[in-house]
């Protein structure tokens, strides 16, 4: 029997992470070495950056507007872009994890973020920030969140990660539940 697309539509959510991931990586790389460019090769490469997940999102609608099977596969990474473009987060690492719906090794990334503040290896500036990025993507993948971590969002949320939020409910309720579910 025919496999229907089902080859095709592996092949195509594979391709499409696999861009996801580079232009993460991208954003990563940029962010690791922005000590060693001076500031308007690292405000051009950010923005070319940023300009081609603007790109690849409105690739993701096209084909979630002509393809229902991969709607609900393809809305976690619109919405991880979305965060992206929206410079929500800061931290490419934070967003793919948040792409590919891994709430295990968010957590894990918080407790080496603890461990790293206590041990002096990561500021306290950095540490609420992304701290606060990951808070947020767990309670958009729909995990429960301890009464502790509900506190600190609440007094260390910022304008950028309130803006996700917007742009997350903005997205509809089919791409929230595709996420959060």
């Amino acid at each position: 029997m025919a496999s229907r697309g089902t080859t095709e539509t592996g092949k195509l959510r594979q391709n499409l992470e696999e861009q996801l991931d580079r232009l993460m990586q991208q954003l990563q790389d940029l962010e690791e070495c922005r000590e060693e460019l001076d500031t308007d090769e690292y405000e051009e490469t950010k923005k070319e950056t940023l300009e081609q997940l603007s790109e690849f999102n409105d690739s993701l609608q096209k084909i979630m507007s002509g393809n229902m099977t991969l709607v609900d596969e393809l809305s976690g990474m619109q919405l991880a872009i979305q965060a992206a473009i929206s410079q929500a987060f800061k931290t490419p690492e934070v967003i793919r994890m948040f792409a590919k719906k891994q709430p295990g090794q968010l957590r894990t990334r918080l407790g080496e973020m603890d461990r790293d503040l206590m041990v002096g290896k990561l500021g306290r500036d950095l540490y609420t920030q992304q701290k606060g990025e990951i808070l947020t993507a767990l309670r958009k993948l729909g995990e429960k969140l301890t009464p502790e971590e509900e506190a600190f969002l609440a007094e260390n949320a910022g304008a950028a990660l309130s803006q996700f939020q917007k742009v997350s409910e903005g997205l509809g309720e089919s791409i929230y539940r595709s996420v959060c579910f």
